[in-house]
């Protein structure tokens, strides 16, 4: 009976192993052993964006993912911050306006209470500004491709 019962239960743990399954293979291979890599789906380019690219093109590209990231990760904690009622101190304007006068999110740039067109195109020529002049592939020196401060480093 004992032994009935422990074939059963090994029979039961057979059915939740994972399937032997072949290799996955991509159409192409020469990405295969960069930092980020990992089976099951090795080198992972659904748009086709690195088709016939080579080292300098998969730089550059890795180098705009991260800059983009970094950002996005900024934006959010801003967007948490102001959600939470943390506002700069002091006036937004020469007409005394105090940054937190302005609504919070999407609002802040259109609706009833938003930020005067005239702000919100000054901040949008900094931040494009900072895109063509400061975040630069050789910024603060590194060599192209490399972002001072990356996980690679």
């Amino acid at each position: 009976m004992k032994s009935v019962a422990a074939l059963a239960l090994i029979g039961s743990a057979a059915a939740f192993a994972p399937a032997q399954t072949g290799k996955a293979s991509t159409q192409l291979n020469a990405f295969e052993s960069e930092l980020g890599v990992q089976p099951p789906l090795g080198f992972y380019d659904p748009l086709g964006l690195l088709d016939d690219a080579d080292q300098d093109k998969f730089d550059r590209l890795r180098y705009v993912e991260i800059k983009h990231g970094r950002i996005s990760m900024l934006a959010f904690l801003g967007q948490i911050t102001t959600r939470a009622g943390f506002h700069l101190p002091g006036s937004i304007d020469t007409a005394g306006d105090s940054f937190d006068s302005f609504p919070d999110g999407f609002a802040a740039i259109g609706g009833p209470d938003s930020i005067p067109s005239a702000g919100t195109g000054q901040m949008l020529l900094f931040v494009g500004l900072l895109e063509l002049l400061v975040m630069k592939d050789e910024a603060n020196g590194a060599a192209p491709g490399e972002f001072i401060g990356d996980f690679r480093n």
